[in-house]
């Protein structure tokens, strides 16, 4: 985890508004991620945080693995949870930064792209599938926090990760849990809004309402 949030503390979108004189922080939504960096600065913009947070935690979880898989080849699963937990906390809570970060979903695909091949599809078509329909960013993100926990806990009962014990799955199922709790109270107040019906729609290429 300690690890995980040393890449987690790349903050990518305020480095991105630092270099082009700004700090994304105090412009928007006031968050330092993906979804504020493309409203700000534009899609290229977006899409270079967005590149950036899900390749700070791929290379968190990447290093644990060749650190510690070999080692312990039964809970090379759950050294990527811990990875990926450590890098989304260092992404949210950047300690140089008054802890003031993102919400963590760029990070989380990050996760999903480097956990198991059978959670890319899933994620993909959670996400994209929402915010196609509805322009919401928010409503991707949470959709994709829920399937994931469902996922792994089917996934990890039906023996997709072998040779790990119960109590080692019980364990990254409760990082996983956690991971959710702390993406859906990170997103409260978007939550509030899409309840209300005035969460703000975001386009890649054309202004967002």
């Amino acid at each position: 985890m300690a690890i995980g949030y040393l890449f987690g503390l790349f903050q990518t979108a305020y480095i991105y508004g630092r270099m082009h004189g700004i700090d994304i922080r105090q412009h928007g939504s006031g968050n330092a991620g993906t979804t504020n960096t493309l409203r700000v600065l534009g899609t290229k913009a977006g899409l270079i945080v967005f590149a950036g947070d899900v390749l700070k935690c791929i290379c968190a979880v990447v290093n644990c693995t060749l650190i510690f898989g070999k080692s312990h080849p039964d809970l090379v699963y759950l050294f990527k949870m811990y990875a990926a937990a450590g890098a989304i906390l260092g992404h949210n809570f950047p300690f140089y930064l008054n802890f003031k970060g993102g919400k963590g979903i760029a990070a989380t695909a990050g996760l999903i792209l480097s956990f198991h091949p059978t959670f890319i599809p899933v994620g993909v078509v959670m996400f994209f599938g929402a915010f196609l329909l509805t322009h919401y960013v928010s409503l991707g993100s949470l959709l994709v926090y829920a399937a994931f926990i469902i996922q792994i806990i089917v996934s990890g009962q039906m023996g997709l990760f072998c040779g790990m014990s119960q109590a080692a799955l019980a364990e990254m199922y409760v990082i996983a849990g956690f991971l959710t709790v702390m993406a859906y109270y990170k997103h409260r107040e978007n939550i509030k809004r899409l309840v209300k019906g005035e969460e703000r729609k975001t386009y890649l290429f054309k202004k967002s309402n």
